[in-house]
C-alpha cells in the first residue's frame, strides 16, 4: 500500500497521520459525548484534550525513540520526523495519564469518572490508528501461510495490525456496553488497560519490530505489569464500593 495519501501543492499527506488524526477526533467527540451527558463544562473539557493529546504524541515518540537510541543518536534529526511512523501507544497512554491526572487534580475533577469517559475512545483511536501501520508496512509479525496473511517485503507475514485493530475494536463495544452499568469510577478505565494489556500481550509475541528490554519484549514485560497492577486496583476497587454501599 501506497504510504501517501495525497499530495498538497507538493506537500506528501499520508495515510498514517490521516489515521492516528481520525482517531483521536472520534475520540475526542465520543469524550465530549459522555462529558456533556454527566455535566462537565465544555471549555473544562476542550481544555483537557488540548493537554493529554499533545502530551500523548510527546510521550509516544520519546518512548519510542528511547528504545531506538541506538539509531536516533546516529539520525538526531529524524527525531521529530512522525509522518514516517514510530509512536509507541505505551509512551503515549503513560503521558497522557499523567498529565490528565494533574489536570484533574488542577480543577478538581474526579480523574476516574473522566478517565472513564476517555476509556472506549482511547481504544477506538488505537483500532484505527493501527492501519496506520499496515500503510507504513510496519508492525506486522513473522512469516505465515495462513489465508489471511500480508505481503511485506515480498513475504507473506502475520498481519499483527489488523489482529490488534480487532481486539482493539471488541474492548471498545465491551466498554461502550459497559459504562452504563459501570459498579464504580474507574472500572472502565482499568479494564480497558487489563483486556488490552492481554491481547497485547499476546500479539506482541508474533512482531518482529519489538522494543526490547534486555532480552525481553517491552510491550510484553508492560502489559503483564499494567495486568498485574490493574487488576489488584480492580479488586480494590470493587471491594471499597461494594462495602461503601452496604454502609450506606
Amino acid at each position: 500500500m501506497n504510504p501517501v495519501a495525497f499530495r498538497i501543492f507538493g506537500l506528501e499527506i499520508r495515510w498514517y497521520g490521516l489515521l492516528m488524526a481520525t482517531g483521536m477526533l472520534l475520540a475526542s467527540l465520543l469524550l465530549l459525548h459522555f462529558a456533556k451527558k454527566k455535566g462537565y463544562s465544555e471549555d473544562s473539557i476542550y481544555d483537557l484534550i488540548l493537554v493529554i493529546i499533545p502530551s500523548g504524541i510527546v510521550g509516544a515518540r520519546l518512548y519510542y525513540v528511547v528504545f531506538n537510541w541506538g539509531y536516533y543518536s546516529q539520525n538526531l534529526w529524524r527525531i521529530v520526523n512522525l509522518r514516517e511512523g514510530g509512536l509507541a501507544i505505551h509512551g503515549g497512554v503513560i503521558a497522557g495519564v499523567i498529565s490528565g491526572y494533574i489536570y484533574c487534580k488542577s480543577k478538581n475533577m474526579d480523574f476516574f469518572d473522566v478517565a472513564d469517559m476517555v476509556a472506549p475512545g482511547l481504544v477506538l483511536a488505537q483500532a484505527i490508528g493501527r492501519w496506520g501501520n499496515f500503510a507504513n508496512s510496519e508492525a506486522h509479525g513473522g512469516p505465515t501461510d495462513l489465508p489471511w496473511a500480508i505481503e511485506v517485503g515480498g513475504e507473506m507475514v502475520h498481519p499483527t495490525f489488523l489482529y490488534e485493530s480487532i481486539w482493539n475494536i471488541l474492548i471498545f463495544f465491551f466498554l461502550m456496553w459497559r459504562y452504563r452499568n459501570k459498579e464504580f469510577n474507574g472500572e472502565l478505565f482499568l479494564l480497558y488497560g487489563i483486556l488490552y494489556s492481554v491481547g497485547r500481550y499476546f500479539i506482541e509475541g508474533l512482531r518482529t519490530d519489538s522494543l526490547m528490554i534486555g532480552g525481553f519484549r517491552t510491550a510484553q514485560v508492560v502489559s503483564v505489569s499494567v495486568i498485574l497492577i490493574f487488576t489488584a486496583l480492580w479488586l480494590h476497587m470493587r471491594k471499597r464500593n461494594k462495602r461503601l454501599k452496604d454502609e450506606g
